[in-house]
């Protein structure tokens, strides 16, 4: 185990090279947590980074068991790994829809079976990051949204199998933009919040549902999509 000392509370954010993932783990760092972030990619969020690939069981079990080993604890697991294959029906193949779920959906299944253990010593949480398309869809999107609903039931499984050792929650992005894009007035107009969302709108979700505050929180979701899915489209 290293000297990290033993009172400071222990994070696990997977997909977390960029984007959500590495403002979630930006976040918990300056909230005093130890992060330890893992993707198929480097990182550079100044935590310990591992590169695994999070539909692997082997690299996942090696995973948990090296945050075992050098950080002796586990209080909070965010599963953000995801991927998407955008592509028609009849040009998805087996396997790629095979690839999307394994990232986005059975590695939060992995990652909670392995972490589990750890995770009810401490009394921890889990927070999946699923999506506003396990409620809505864009053509050619069907991999990704059946992984991201796939996800939000398994949230809740999770909650009443765990419970109440480990608490369970999701959160839901919409539009994120991780990217500085240049985005229009009428991309921020058609939200209900008048915005597209930024990563410190989920980050600030995910540092409450894994703090003492969100004891009385679990099963549930949290979409953060600025009221998106509440919006009655109409074509012009």
């Amino acid at each position: 185990m290293s000297s990290t000392a033993s009172d400071q509370r222990v994070a696990l954010v997977t997909g977390a090279a960029q984007g959500i993932g590495a403002g979630i783990a930006a976040r918990l760092k300056r909230d005093g947590w130890r992060v330890v972030t893992a993707d198929i990619k480097p990182g550079d969020s100044g935590s310990r980074h591992v590169i695994a690939d999070m539909g692997d069981e082997e690299a996942v079990n090696a995973l948990v068991a090296g945050i075992e080993r050098e950080e002796g604890r586990l209080d909070a697991l965010v599963c953000n790994a995801g991927i998407m294959i955008r592509k028609p029906i009849a040009e998805l193949s087996l396997a790629e829809w095979r690839r999307v779920l394994d990232i986005n959906l059975t590695s939060a299944f992995l990652l909670a079976k392995a972490s589990e253990r750890m995770l009810a010593a401490a009394k921890g949480s889990i927070v999946t990051i699923a999506s506003s398309r396990a409620h809505q869809s864009e053509p050619n999107t069907e991999s990704y949204s059946a992984s991201k609903g796939g996800l939000l039931a398994l949230t809740h499984a999770l909650a009443v199998s765990l419970g109440p050792a480990i608490r369970v929650n999701c959160v839901s992005p919409g539009w994120i933009d991780v990217q500085a894009s240049a985005l229009s007035a009428k991309d921020h107009a058609q939200h209900p919040a008048g915005r597209v969302g930024k990563a410190e709108d989920i980050s600030s979700l995910v540092a409450f549902l894994t703090g003492p505050e969100a004891g009385f929180v679990t099963g549930a979701e949290f979409l953060s999509d600025g009221g998106m899915t509440r919006k009655m489209i109409y074509a012009e």
